[in-house]
């Protein structure tokens, strides 16, 4: 046997030397960690200028990179982790990041954490505090309030990975993708009190190719809300609520407006929320559109309004537009969607004076309202229903401008155009 000419002390000296530059979870060369760069694990200290620091450097770096948070409590301000990069990056967290305890000192920019033109990058485990109590009192009382921050925000992003991740007490939204390519987020979690408010959970536009597995969304406003532009979206696995549900739209907030296709929501749970599963636009001219939807697979639990479409969406009830909702709905599927409705009329499909729902199927859908007494229902085009209210009373139906064909048993009675 050959002996080695490395003595023990110096093999530990060179492995030590060799871990410092290494992430041994993925092998890759480069760890900046936010720390050697200046920032103070106390929660009080001002980190912005460190962790931005860290950043430059992993972005410059020509092989992949990695930016560490280790444990410990770290305050950032406002700060936009700005690309292209040189390699593929990750951003992983050990420890907590919180916002100012201020609000104000985020003043209208609009944005907490931005990744700005990032591709090729994972962001994985760890929490944003936004701290938000302070800017929700401030939207409660009425005063003149800054516009609000969201969280976590990714600009222009391909090829992203989003993991392990927790927001809490937003601003505003908790996570954001605005002209993404190619995103998966799996097991994230999106926290805020039921009553904070417009403290959407995951919102989407612009986007394409984007899964959302996986993940718990507990929020004030849309568990997801689905905005314009958003192409080939699966949510899978999600458990929605307290909040407003799994919203597309609103839509028709301008009349050049891009449409939203190909989007599937399936084994989800949603618990005590304002509505389940929404499509809503404004009655306001527009090009765009909804199609290729799939609802299915999901449990309401003592939730307001499980299946609802809204072409005339104005929330406040005041100033509301009286024209004709323009947006296009059609090929809208709800498939095996089950358990029970806070109120009694458990489906309502209103669709656009001009622009009738057209190819909407619902299929084995049981709701049964409170204490096990079945729910009334408007429908478009149903599949497979039996429904009714009370003691064996039958439940009406209601279509509004709803074209379409009844398929299998109904119950009540089909009141679509054919």
């Amino acid at each position: 046997m050959t002996k080695s000419n490395i003595t023990l002390p110096l093999f530990f000296t060179l492995l030590f030397t060799l871990l410092t530059f290494i992430d041994v979870s993925t092998g890759a060369a480069n760890v900046f960690n936010v720390v050697s760069f200046g920032a103070k694990p106390d929660g009080v200290t001002d980190s912005t200028g460190a962790f931005l620091k860290a950043w430059q450097a992993a972005c410059g770096s020509v092989a992949a990179a990695t930016v560490m948070v280790p444990i410990g409590t770290f305050m950032v301000k406002g700060i936009t982790f700005g690309g292209p990069c040189k390699s593929r990056l990750k951003f992983q967290l050990a420890g907590t990041v919180v916002a100012p305890p201020d609000y104000r000192a985020f003043g209208n920019s609009g944005y907490w954490i931005l990744f700005n033109k990032v591709s090729k990058i994972s962001l994985i485990g760890g929490t944003f505090d936004a701290r938000a109590n302070g800017f929700w009192a401030c939207r409660k009382s009425g005063q003149s309030c800054p516009p609000g921050v969201r969280s976590i925000t990714f600009n222009s992003g391909k090829d992203v990975i989003i993991s392990g991740v927790k927001s809490m007490n937003s601003q505003v939204t908790h996570m954001t993708l605005n002209g993404c390519t190619n995103v998966a987020v799996r097991n994230v979690k999106l926290v805020a009190p039921g009553n904070s408010p417009n403290t959407d959970g995951f919102h989407v536009q612009f986007s394409t190719g984007v899964t959302f597995t996986g993940s718990t969304v507990q929020t004030g406003d849309d568990c997801v809300a689905i905005g314009a532009g958003t192409r080939n979206f699966l949510i899978s696995k999600l458990a929605c609520g307290p909040g407003h549900g799994v919203s597309i739209g609103s839509l028709a907030k301008e009349l050049n407006e891009d449409g939203v296709e190909n989007v599937t929501l399936s084994s989800s749970v949603f618990t005590g929320t304002q509505n389940g599963v929404r499509i809503k636009s404004w009655a306001r001219p527009s090009n765009g559109f909804v199609k290729n939807v799939f609802f299915q697979n999901l449990i309401m639990k003592n939730v307001q309004n499980p299946i609802i479409i809204d072409q005339n969406y104005c929330p406040s009830h005041k100033g509301c537009p009286t024209e004709h909702s323009g947006v296009k709905i059609s090929q809208v599927t709800y498939k095996n969607i089950q358990g029970t409705s806070a109120t009694q009329q458990a489906m309502k499909l209103v669709c656009s004076q001009s622009n009738p729902c057209t190819g909407i199927t619902l299929q084995d859908i049981k709701l049964t309202y409170k204490k096990g007494t079945p729910a009334t229902s408007y429908y478009i085009t149903l599949q497979d229903i039996k429904l009714t209210y009370k003691k064996g009373t039958p439940a009406t139906s209601y279509c509004f401008n709803a074209l379409g064909t009844s398929l299998g048993v109904i119950q009540p009675t089909s009141c679509l155009n054919q």
